[in-house]
């Protein structure tokens, strides 16, 4: 039966059914199941119309209404706004006020409203480029056809039609693209700064639809309540009769087209919209990050606090000296006319008066003085050429302008290795193939006449080896007008490795569907890819099962690091020729990736499949369910070899450590690399010195007892160094730095209090930013720095975060408070800029509150001559006068002084080490 003759029947089934449903505790269940169900194409007859929000997007804080009391409310939530207020309106009172009430209201009048002006102006571009968004024409599906309509007014469960270089209005789930076998790319800059293109799949049981019917498909969407995590999406399709049956097609991120990509090199696309305005994952990831407090500001806020209890205890003393001198001695003086009737109050006159006098002592003008100097000193970093790298085109940007002052106090760095220290250029340097090693003696496999001989001869281990390389991969080919292959990935060392299969005649040529081709010594073979057992950080490998086209065969591919791949191997493999390799390859710093793989049955794979699709639908814990039944398939495999690769140090690594270690900087690397390639990229970049200079602890163990035995050790090892001028460092990896930190907190913060440098090899993006936080609760000042993704947590639990726009995307450096090009230039940033900004900003701190506190004392001391009366020495226009130009004169000397000149700083960068934990101040 056709899909037009049975489509009428098929939709009032499929409403009817969906009406069932509608009962009055639905929003409580679905609450209960943390789900959320996506009724498709059902237009104004939307089952649920009021449970979910409309596209429009709103990223402001204030509107018409509640702009002047919100903004109010948050300026005078810090104490020292409050004080002044306070102080305001004290001096409306006649009897007390010393001075023009217009002293103290108009300087404060003039910097709330400079404030609220700035947070006025800046929501206001927010709402300009909201209203932008909102209204922007875009195409959806209503009764059937295709009708232009703002982006505000999509709702959930809308058909939306996008065109080629359209950017998405909302996250959708792709039901038809232009491409037969259902593939189109996007970029995805916007969300999470990867400049390659992205592949995004139409779900299979919607491929080969064809238009009429795209505009007329029905169906349910079962998917989690919105959330912000852009990497994954664990959802359910089904499609009502008569397109398919009630079963359910998992849905996964690669199924998605999320707010704010970009459709490239796709002529159409179309989707469902299942999470809207707000609720989109872009929308949930939005927010302002939370402020940081800069050392200098927690000191302030100290200063501050000091000033307020002296100025209580002044205000007291002379309070109660004028009122017995008032009581003993101006009955006596004939001028002084005091009325003998005093009200009930009159005790509190003086007091208060005193109270007005001494305000002065906390500087009204401090904070804008200090916000409009940071300012300048940020633009002193985007304007820096020293700092512009020409090959990128990336300059140094200051993204938080609040605590540059904080980089010329920093006391430990906590960096990333590759892309960080390294290029992420990767570079196919050796392999080892069944214990046989290629390229030791040229330095390059490519060019081992031993590894061409045996393509030559194609040697079937070889051509095994080569096939899971270029097979086992999530690589995009790119075909171009000429013939010629290009890929793109998401990860560079899939890339160097595709690329080096293709060299030694194994190549990818494309991906159409669930189909890769691939051409193997001229001939073409096409190898079905059933399921993806995806990466994780957990995992550390990935695999897919394949079927060979031509004898029919299932295959299990693997890849990934030795310690995930060497558990799961047959317990005869002969891996120690592999695992020497291994070994050998990491102490020349090259990347290693492991490939095993075996033959499955039909009916060990059909079995298996019933249970992968169970958790591949499943919505709730889909990930921990996957892992477990991955973990059932990728056992007693087949060890093939092991590939090695490069990435070169980026340039001025060395020198820039160096120098910032010799400053008093501490520094802890912190990558997910093994610990053989951790340690001698440590030893190249000068971390720690070689022996007999230096010294490398390693903490190791598998158990609890293990570490406990390491830790000790290697503290005594610690104690007798203590008297020898020696480097020393430790080095830990992921799974004992675990155990240590649960069961030996003490211990491990013992030892890394004592050792300068840390190497921390085979950790996750989330040890890397307890680290941070481990290393911030010890009161040390932290700096960390990364490029990708997973350092984006470190990044932003660090005092001081700085980002590196490199080839795995501007995620980092969106997320930082500092972005740079490369790693040398931190140098600079802190060396100079940071010094400069701190010494700047501790002399205009002291500056304002030494004028301030003089201007009191002088009042103080009049107070003694005239009767301890509360009367004032100086005129309203005389204090009005004296805090604009007191306060002018050092923020011009701190515009003015902006010679950043590295001769003197970096010839002598321990004067650095001096200015470090607030000592200055």
């Amino acid at each position: 039966m056709s899909y037009r003759s049975t489509f009428a029947e098929g939709e009032r089934a499929a409403f009817q059914a969906l009406e069932m449903e509608k009962t009055e505790d639905w929003d409580d269940k679905r609450s209960r199941m943390r789900k959320r169900f996506v009724d498709i194409n059902y237009g104004d007859r939307n089952l649920y119309p009021d449970i979910y929000c409309d596209n429009k997007i709103s990223n402001t804080k204030y509107n018409v209404i509640n702009f002047l009391p919100k903004n109010l409310w948050e300026q005078f939530s810090r104490f020292m706004n409050k004080y002044f207020l306070l102080i305001a309106i004290l001096q409306l009172w006649p009897l007390i006020t010393p001075v023009n009430p217009a002293s103290t209201w108009g300087p404060l009048i003039l910097i709330f409203a400079v404030s609220a002006s700035k947070e006025a102006w800046d929501d206001y571009n927010r709402y300009k480029l909201d209203k932008q968004a909102n209204e922007r024409d875009v195409w959806v599906v209503k009764k059937g056809n295709k009708t232009r309509i703002k982006a505000q007014d999509i709702h959930v469960g809308d058909i939306v039609w996008l065109r080629e270089d359209d950017e998405v209005p909302c996250d959708l789930v792709l039901l038809g693209s232009s491409d037969s076998q259902g593939f189109c790319f996007v970029e995805t800059a916007a969300i999470d700064g990867e400049i390659d293109l992205k592949t995004r799949v139409v779900p299979p049981p919607c491929i080969g639809l064809p238009l009429d019917l795209l505009h007329k498909i029905k169906g349910v969407i079962e998917c989690p309540l919105p959330d912000k995590d852009i990497r994954r999406f664990d959802a359910n399709l089904r499609l009502l009769p008569p397109f398919i049956d009630t079963d359910y097609c998992p849905l996964t991120i690669d199924h998605t087209l999320l707010q704010s990509c970009y459709l490239r090199n796709t002529e159409w696309a179309c989707g469902v919209a299942v999470y809207t305005g707000n609720e989109t994952k872009l929308g949930m990831s939005k927010g302002l990050p939370a402020p940081k407090l800069t050392a200098v500001d927690g000191m302030i806020d100290k200063l501050t606090g000091a000033i307020f209890i002296f100025q209580l205890v002044v205000v007291l003393i002379l309070g109660i000296a004028g009122d017995a001198w008032k009581s003993a001695e101006a009955d006596k003086i004939w001028y002084v006319k005091h009325s003998k009737k005093a009200p009930w109050f009159d005790f509190f006159v003086i007091p208060l008066r005193f109270e007005l006098l001494c305000s002065i002592m906390i500087p009204i003008s401090i904070k804008v003085s200090l916000d409009f100097v940071k300012a300048l000193y940020a633009k002193f970093i985007d304007w820096d050429l020293q700092m512009y790298d020409e090959k990128t085109d990336t300059p140094t940007v200051a993204t938080n302008t609040a605590i540059s002052e904080d980089l010329g106090q920093v006391e430990y760095i906590l960096t990333d290795k590759t892309g960080t220290l390294t290029e992420n250029v990767m570079i196919f340097k050796r392999c080892c193939i069944k214990g046989v090693c290629y390229g030791n003696s040229t330095g390059d496999a490519l060019t081992d006449s031993a590894l061409k001989r045996g393509l030559t001869e194609k040697n079937p281990d070889i051509v095994k080896f080569l096939t899971v390389m270029a097979v086992c991969n999530t690589v995009v080919p790119i075909l171009s007008s000429n013939g010629a292959v290009s890929y793109k990935a998401q990860s560079q060392d899939e890339e160097a490795l595709v690329n080096a299969a293709a060299q030694l005649r194994v190549v990818l040529l494309s991906k159409r569907g669930a189909t890769s081709e691939v051409k193997l010594f001229g001939e073409i073979k096409e190898y079905e890819v059933l399921d993806l057992l995806e990466f994780t950080s957990d995992r550390k490998r990935m695999s897919v099962v394949i079927r060979d086209s031509d004898t029919r065969k299932l295959m299990l591919l693997s890849k990934g690091a030795d310690e995930a791949i060497f558990p799961v191997l047959c317990s005869d493999q002969p891996v120690r020729a592999v695992a020497d390799a291994v070994e050998t390859y990491s102490k020349l710093g090259l990347r290693t990736m492991c490939f095993a793989w075996r033959e499955l049955k039909e009916d060990e794979y059909t079995k298996w499949s019933f249970k992968f699709k169970d958790a591949s639908s499943s919505v709730i814990e889909r990930e921990w369910k996957m892992a477990e039944v991955c973990q059932l398939m990728e056992a007693n495999l087949e060890l093939l070899g092991v590939t090695a690769i490069e990435d070169k140090l980026q340039e001025g690594v060395p020198d820039t450590i160096e120098t910032l270690r010799k400053a008093g900087i501490n520094f802890w690397m912190l990558t997910g690399d093994k610990h053989a390639t951790a340690v001698q990229i440590a030893l190249s970049c000068n971390f720690v010195l070689p022996e007999p200079a230096g010294q490398l602890l390693h903490v190791q163990g598998s158990t609890q007892q293990e570490i406990a035995v390491s830790l000790e050790r290697v503290l005594c090892t610690m104690q007798i160094s203590s008297t020898e001028p020696k480097d020393v460092a430790f080095v830990i990896d992921g799974w004992a730095l675990e155990i240590a930190l649960k069961h030996h907190y003490e211990a491990f913060t013992e030892l890394a209090t004592l050792c300068r440098t840390a190497i921390c090899c085979r950790v996750t993006p989330s040890q890397k930013a307890q680290l941070v936080e481990l290393v911030k609760s010890w009161e040390f000042r932290t700096l960390a720095i990364g490029d990708g993704g997973n350092d984006v947590r470190m990044i932003q639990e660090a005092h001081v975060g700085v980002g590196i726009s490199g080839r795995e995307g501007l995620q980092a450096a969106r997320a930082s408070d500092f972005s740079i090009g490369k790693f040398r230039f931190l140098k600079r940033l802190i060396l100079v800029h940071g010094r400069y900004s701190y010494n700047r900003t501790a002399f205009l701190s002291q500056y304002s509150i030494y004028k301030s506190l003089l201007i009191c004392f002088i009042q103080i001391f009049f107070s003694f001559v005239s009767g301890i009366s509360g009367t004032s020495l100086f005129n309203s226009f005389s204090l009005m006068s004296y805090n604009v130009l007191y306060t002018s004169i050092p923020v011009m000397v701190n515009v003015l002084d902006k010679d950043l000149s590295e001769s003197t700083v970096l010839q002598h960068p321990q004067i650095l080490y001096y200015c470090q934990g607030g000592r200055q101040l």
